[in-house]
């Protein structure tokens, strides 16, 4: 072997090592998905195609238990900008002229579920959904993570993880999968799908099959 040849071998592995040493296992094991890019801009929609391509890709699996589930095991609004922790920042982020104390409370504002459609000018009518529950999530694969990993799940900004919507909506949610409840305006049903699926798909979290089968009947609103 050259000696050029030999000097690019070794730069190439030691580029090929840095960028290994940089990922942490749960990187590695979801093909580099799932990782929290800094900042907390909103990743880029995906197109419905791409997000039917992304269902396919879903490991299908029985649905685990709650065993040993706690929202404790899911830290959320963490602190993510001075005063304003996470919940804080989804009312500011998908509400209208909102107003907020020197503690980041929101003391006026408008916010329009996209669940149903309905205008909420009290920041106490809206609540900050999780698109994949925490509870689902667990039964889908978070049991097994790190808590750092849970926390950085239930505090997500960048993918479509935390939507402020009507209070009552997702309390009849819950940690309910999409074949046991949808948001009742069905005109919304396939952004629903779209970022249940990116969701998922970026944290490699499993779906059970009625699961797929409601997803794909949701997509089939775009």
């Amino acid at each position: 072997m050259s000696r050029t040849k030999a000097l690019t071998l070794v730069l190439l592995t030691a580029v090929a090592g840095t960028a290994l040493a940089g990922c942490k296992p749960e990187d590695l094991a979801a093909g580099g998905q799932g990782s929290q890019p800094g900042g907390t801009a909103a990743a880029a929609p995906v197109a419905p195609a791409e997000a039917r391509t992304e269902l396919n890709a879903l490991q299908v699996a029985v649905r685990g238990t709650m065993d040993g589930y706690s929202r404790d095991e899911f830290p959320h609004w963490d602190k993510v900008d001075g005063a304003c922790d996470t919940r804080e920042q989804v009312l500011k982020r998908d509400g209208k002229n909102v107003s907020v104390d020197a503690q980041c409370a929101a003391k006026s504002g408008t916010w329009v579920s996209s669940y149903d459609g309905q205008t909420w000018t009290k920041a106490s009518d809206v609540d900050i959904d999780h698109m994949v529950p925490l509870g689902q999530a667990w039964i889908s694969g978070a049991k097994k993570w790190t808590k750092e990993r849970r926390e950085q799940f239930a505090n997500d900004l960048v993918r479509p993880q935390l939507h402020a919507v009507t209070d009552n909506l997702n309390e009849q949610k819950s940690d309910k999968a999409p074949d046991a409840w949808k948001p009742p305006l069905v005109s919304y049903w396939c952004t629903y799908a779209t970022d249940w699926i990116v969701v998922k798909r970026n944290y490699g979290l499993t779906i059970t099959v009625p699961e797929k089968t409601a997803l794909e009947t949701m997509l089939a609103k775009c």
